[in-house]
């Protein structure tokens, strides 16, 4: 079977930094898809790069957690604190989108607030996926595959990245994210699927979130299984307001411009494309 990866940048359009990191890593290196912020600081800078490179699968972002809402605060009033940012606890939050017909009303609202800003753009939408997988809570999912189906959605993230895998990669690598979100993520893949929806058959950058390094590029690229597989990261040319704590932004731009990188794709024979690439 062939082996096909999708290598994605989120963020796109939170900063210069990660706009500046996205057009780097596509045009001298291995990145073939960007997940934009369409209410991101950078935004505008975000788009108007994307329309540079017509080879770049540019996708929405969908932000409900740690940033602004693309409606303004007095129409999503329960989505938001008194700065008007969305509610930093993704638990609480997530609870009232199931719980509470007003949320619900509201979080459908801003969700189609944001593909209509996307289809805005004039960009063909290649995917979707939601800032800190907040599109796996099945509210916001029915959401999004219902609303997208207007947008002309055709494809999206489900996280299932495959422990054995990782650990052929790295024996010692350890760590609960992805154990955790693993049934989760199975879940949401049979749901997209079953709507009709492209969904890679696995997801990498889980395990490695703000840490995707050459050598471990390069190394998942000789385990790489069959299928279509997605690598997601977080390339930036350095921290910027808002960034997490602790993230390698400049190191993942690195790896993704990696000269070993490139040569192991090459080697390996893999073809890298877009989500519309492998629809």
């Amino acid at each position: 079977m062939t082996r096909a990866l999708i290598v994605t940048a989120d963020d796109f359009g939170a900063s210069a930094a990660v706009n500046e990191a996205v057009e780097a890593a596509h045009v001298g290196g291995i990145l073939t898809a960007a997940s934009l912020m369409v209410a991101g600081a950078a935004a505008a800078e975000a788009i108007a790069c994307a329309r540079r490179l017509p080879k770049l699968g540019v996708g929405l972002h969908l932000v409900l957690v740690d940033g602004r809402p693309t409606l303004p605060p007095d129409r999503v009033p329960d989505l938001v604190d008194g700065r008007g940012r969305f509610h930093d606890n993704m638990a609480l939050a997530g609870a009232r989108f199931f719980f509470s017909p007003c949320v619900r009303r509201q979080l459908a609202a801003e969700i189609e607030a944001q593909f209509e800003a996307f289809a805005a753009t004039g960009l063909p939408l290649d995917h979707v996926n939601a800032h800190k997988h907040f599109h796996l809570h099945p509210t916001i999912l029915g959401l999004v595959i219902d609303i997208g189906r207007r947008f002309g959605l055709a494809a999206a993230r489900a996280p299932v990245e495959p422990a054995d895998v990782i650990g052929r990669v790295e024996p010692t690598s350890t760590g609960l994210s992805g154990r955790v979100a693993a049934p989760y993520a199975r879940r949401a893949r049979a749901r997209l699927r079953a709507a009709g929806l492209s969904v890679p058959d696995q997801v990498f950058g889980l395990r490695w979130t703000g840490e995707v390094t050459a050598d471990r590029v390069a190394a998942l690229l000789s385990h790489l299984p069959d299928g279509v597989s997605e690598l997601y990261t977080h390339p930036a040319t350095g921290p910027y307001d808002g960034s997490a704590p602790g993230y390698r932004y400049r190191g993942e731009l690195e790896a993704l411009t990696s000269p070993a990188v490139r040569r192991a794709v090459d080697a390996e024979r893999i073809d890298l494309g877009r989500f519309a690439d492998f629809n």
